[in-house]
């Protein structure tokens, strides 16, 4: 089944085999379990667990600002770089590849 975008884009999804990203599904699996469990330690407790989801943004999916001490920091799945993204609001930036490995 080929899907089309429905918008600007006009082209079609490319085809996406599980047989050919199987390890790095895992990998992705195992680091959204992470950085979901470090949104529930770090945000403050909203009703109904509103703090805890991933938020769609144009390349992935990100956390938005969590509060640490006096700074805050954000943990951002880039997917169209491959990489995992923590800024933080002092300026720092730490950055992982996205790639199979033990996570």
């Amino acid at each position: 089944m080929e899907a089309k975008l429905s918008g600007g884009g006009g082209g079609a999804w490319p085809a996406l085999p599980l047989a050919e990203w199987r390890e790095t599904c895992v990998t992705l699996h195992m680091m959204t379990q992470i950085v979901g469990k470090v949104r529930l330690a770090q945000a403050p407790h909203i009703n109904h667990w509103w703090q805890v989801p991933l938020y769609v943004k144009p390349r992935g999916l990100t956390t938005n600002s969590m509060p640490h001490g006096t700074a805050a920091f954000q943990i951002d799945f880039d997917f169209v770089a491959h990489r995992l993204v923590i800024q933080t609001s002092d300026g720092g930036e730490r950055v992982i590849k996205l790639e199979p490995r033990a996570v």
